[in-house]
């Protein structure tokens, strides 16, 4: 069997982008990032589950996610404050690697402390986890995308999210059988440990350049003037004026000028499209414990099998996106997303009458990480589309943060809906929580032609 020439010359192109340092550089950060977010939130909850603690006191949990979805509030401190003991790491780096310190400490915090006598104590370590880890992704963001030029992004974003999706299975399906051999002090322990991958990763990196302050300022004045509309004088105003001007009020004025009267639907649509997707992962693992399965088939259905059901989806998205535009994918994830939903609820109901089968589980679990792959890969390409690139941090932080935000809130009430009512009704919301994704997609799209048309109509110049 020879492979042919244009295959191995596609290989060896392959090879040499995804061998060169900032992209192994950002794989390993990307399993930096991706380690706390399970441990503060589903995998959290199996153990919170596994020793009894009440289903309404494990929804309350779903809080401490919120933190990822406040980090907008303090990025525009990371993007722009030095820290004084780190400096020689650069600004980016030494952000980054005091996020690391962070999440290990609140990890082996979370280790020693027992559910039934220490739960205030696993709730404040899991605090400090969750804002660690968005400090985290706040300089991460920024590393990843000043680290290389234009044409390397889809390499680095590539990297980034095999890293972390990688870490994902560490965290839930590793997690999930380190428990049922050991037990769950030991879990996390481990997972404190394997915060070292990051932060040797981060000594290895090289710090990007910066534009200097005299640039910046330059370039601030430039942008405050054209979004204002008129001379507003930056250098002559205190600091701490240009700081908030330039660095927190203009990324959001930029967003509302370019986009008009559409802002607030756009705005409104971030919130809104994962709402359901959210609402429901946090009564996942509590769910199939509830039905009678073990950790170990958990771990291999819910984890390893969605691991490439994930990937596999992630790739289907791509491939559309490319074909039909970004809009009709989005509202293909959104449907899917509801839909799983009510497959989840069809099987609570057939576990109201003993525990399902192992391949039930699988199928339903296969139709969520498939929409799940297609719906976040989607949104995540429509949200980089909206982003300013001289405001992509703050701007893509605002956008993440408003995604998260209202599912984590309304997520915190789950496990009491699930007390009250049950699993079927509880899944049966969380699709109703879908349809007004669906709806406002279906609005975009028709904005969408409409701009296209227009363009088209105006008559070019001479």
């Amino acid at each position: 069997f020879r492979i042919p020439p244009e295959v191995k010359r596609w290989l060896k192109e392959a090879w040499d982008i995804y061998r060169q340092k900032p992209v192994l550089v950002i794989a390993l950060l990307g399993f930096s990032a991706g380690m706390p977010y399970l441990l503060v939130f589903t995998t959290l909850t199996a153990w919170l589950r596994d020793e009894g603690i009440e289903r309404t006191t494990i929804g309350f949990f779903a809080w401490v996610g919120i933190t990822y979805s406040v980090k907008v509030f303090w990025a525009p401190v990371v993007d722009r404050l030095r820290l004084p003991l780190l400096q020689r790491l650069g600004q980016r780096r030494s952000w980054i690697l005091l996020g690391q310190c962070g999440i290990a400490a609140g990890l082996m915090l979370m280790s020693i402390a027992h559910p039934q006598n220490s739960l205030l104590l696993i709730a404040l370590a899991a605090l400090l986890v969750a804002f660690s880890a968005a400090t985290q992704d706040v300089a991460l963001d920024a590393l990843r995308i000043e680290s290389a030029a234009d044409e390397q992004q889809g390499a680095m974003s590539a990297a980034y999210v095999f890293g972390y999706r990688l870490a994902l299975l560490v965290t839930g399906a590793g997690a999930l059988y380190i428990a049922e051999f050991t037990n769950w002090h030991i879990t996390y322990l481990v997972m404190a440990l394997l915060m070292v991958v990051g932060m040797l990763a981060i000594l290895w990196a090289d710090e990007p350049p910066h534009q200097s302050d005299a640039e910046r300022m330059r370039n601030e004045l430039l942008l405050v003037d054209d979004i204002m509309g008129r001379p507003m004088h930056l250098q002559q105003r205190p600091r701490w004026q240009r700081w908030l001007l330039s660095a927190v009020i203009c990324p959001v004025l930029e967003f509302f000028q370019r986009n008009g009267r559409f802002a607030l639907l756009i705005l409104g649509f971030i919130a809104l499209y994962r709402l359901s997707d959210i609402t429901m992962g946090i009564m996942a693992n509590p769910f199939y414990l509830d039905l009678g399965y073990s950790k170990p088939e958990i771990a291999s259905v819910a984890k390893v099998f969605g691991f490439f059901l994930t990937i596999f989806g992630s790739v289907l998205c791509g491939v559309l996106v490319v074909k039909y535009g970004i809009f009709r994918p989005l509202l293909l994830g959104a449907v899917m997303v509801a839909v799983t939903n009510l497959l989840f609820a069809t099987l609570a109901m057939v576990g109201d009458l003993g525990t399902p089968p192992l391949p039930a589980l699988a199928l339903v679990i296969s139709a969520d990480n498939l929409s799940g792959g297609i719906a976040s890969t989607a949104f995540i390409a429509y949200l980089s589309s909206l982003a300013n690139k001289n405001y992509t941090a703050t701007q893509y932080a605002l956008f993440s943060s408003l995604m998260t935000l209202p599912g984590k809130f309304i997520s915190g009430f789950s496990g009491w809906v699930v007390d009250v009512a049950g699993y079927a009704e509880f899944f049966v919301l969380a699709a109703a929580l879908g349809l007004p994704a669906i709806v406002l997609v279906l609005v975009l799209m028709r904005h969408h032609k409409r701009e296209q048309q227009d363009s088209e109509s105006i008559p070019e110049a001479p």
